[in-house]
């Protein structure tokens, strides 16, 4: 892939998984409120209004997380325009994905004031978290996984 080429599908990928993350949060949010009930011995739906950051760090600091965030992607965005021509799709779509995350994160701490979280885990005592978290925890993974890869050769 060209430079081109990569800068096109960095930012299809970025506002695709966006609207994907978005698109989902809302539909399920919205079917909880009108009833939808989900308990597995995995996984319960459980509608939490978060104000702070993993693990409800930092509740009610709104103003510094959105920071953090815009400054996070904005970081992110710069480390991959100077490095285009170095990485591969496969960084480039963990990348979109773990500033994709951090997006919807910050736009529900924008427009709404909290972030919606709805997944619990029952098998477990954890936090409850939303499609944005796992998208970065995912790609923050495999992103440390693919470095000490590459270190290790």
């Amino acid at each position: 892939m060209n430079n081109t080429t990569k800068t096109l599908y960095f930012i299809s990928l970025f506002v695709f998984l966006i609207i994907v993350d978005l698109f989902l949060s809302n539909l399920l949010v919205h079917s909880m409120s009108h009833g939808l009930h989900f308990t597995s011995p995995v996984l319960k739906l459980h509608y939490l209004e978060n104000t702070g950051a993993a693990f409800n760090i930092l509740r009610d600091a709104r103003e510094a997380l959105i920071i953090f965030s815009c400054s996070a992607i904005t970081l992110l965005f710069v480390y991959v325009f100077k490095n285009l021509s170095r990485l591969g799709a496969s960084t480039l779509f963990w990348i979109a994905m773990l500033c994709a995350g951090t997006f919807g994160n910050m736009h529900e701490r924008i427009t709404i004031g909290c972030v919606r979280d709805f997944f619990e885990l029952t098998f477990v005592n954890f936090p409850v978290f939303n499609i944005s978290d796992i998208m970065i925890n995912v790609s923050v993974v495999i992103l440390v996984i693919t470095i000490l890869f590459k270190k290790v050769r």
